[in-house]
């Protein structure tokens, strides 16, 4: 198949996949091994047209971060999502994933941590959809310092491998009393600054392996990606209070099945 095509396809399985709490990995690896895309050229690729999807995230919340820079918000009675939410909710992960970051990469992205990754975080997320309590936060303004460290932590999850970055801070939020909206639009702000340092730090070790004559092919799959993950991030909002995390949650096994099909066996 023409390696065009290819960047499209799996531009799109990016997008599709990035923010939605089914696994952007689990998909991108066994999509690529459908294709025959695969190797370290594969694997720049990747870290490339993420950067397409977390470009998105910025331009659709531009005024969000923007307002972060108001530093005079912090600490005053009114409720006001500030700076401080956006730290306390991403330390926990950063400070996991910089410890651990050449283990992850060397030990842990196997077919079978995937695998396993897929099906803990399905029950999981069902166990959250099933336990959460009353929600006390329906916007991220009114989230508490608390409830932004907490679904931090569960952020660290996502440093394995095929569990969601978006599945485990979703969860996290509705078990701390976020409602779905809330949980998932704090989910994607806080996951900007990780994907950044974590992108940045394997686009940095990746240098050598980009090629003039490769810039067609990259530039197909991170506009692709950018593209389709605005649209499903805006979508998904809009669904997510009417399906709940079940829904993706029993999609995630059947992946893991299919995983274990093409990959595995």
């Amino acid at each position: 198949m023409n390696e065009h095509i290819i960047a499209f396809i799996l531009g799109i399985v990016e997008g599709l996949t990035e923010f939605l709490p089914v696994s952007s990995t689990g998909h991108m690896i066994l999509v690529g091994s459908l294709l025959g895309f695969e190797g370290e050229k594969a694997n720049t690729f990747e870290v490339i047209i993420q950067l397409g999807s977390m470009l998105a995230i910025l331009v659709l919340y531009w005024k969000r971060y923007l307002s972060l820079l108001n530093f005079s918000s912090i600490g005053k009675p009114e409720k006001k999502l500030d700076a401080i939410h956006i730290i306390l909710g991403v330390i926990p992960a950063a400070i996991v994933g910089l410890l651990l970051h050449d283990f992850i990469k060397n030990q842990l992205f196997s077919p079978k941590v995937v695998v396993f990754s897929l099906i803990a975080g399905a029950i999981l997320m069902i166990f959250a959809e099933k336990k959460h309590g009353n929600f006390t936060s329906n916007t991220v303004d009114e989230l508490s310092y608390k409830q932004a460290f907490t679904i931090g932590l569960f952020q660290c999850l996502a440093v394995i491998p095929g569990f969601s970055r978006s599945g485990s801070t979703i969860s996290g939020g509705l078990l701390v009393g976020a409602n779905h909206k809330t949980a998932a639009e704090f989910s994607f702000l806080v996951a900007l600054p990780i994907m950044v340092g974590a992108t940045g730090l394997d686009f940095i070790k990746s240098l050598h392996f980009l090629h003039t004559s490769d810039i067609p092919l990259f530039a197909i799959g991170f506009i692709t990606a950018f593209v389709v993950a605005m649209l499903v991030v805006v979508l998904f909002l809009k669904i997510l209070e009417k399906v709940g995390l079940s829904v993706f949650a029993y999609y995630r096994i059947a992946l893991a099945a299919l995983f274990t099909i093409f990959v595995i066996l």
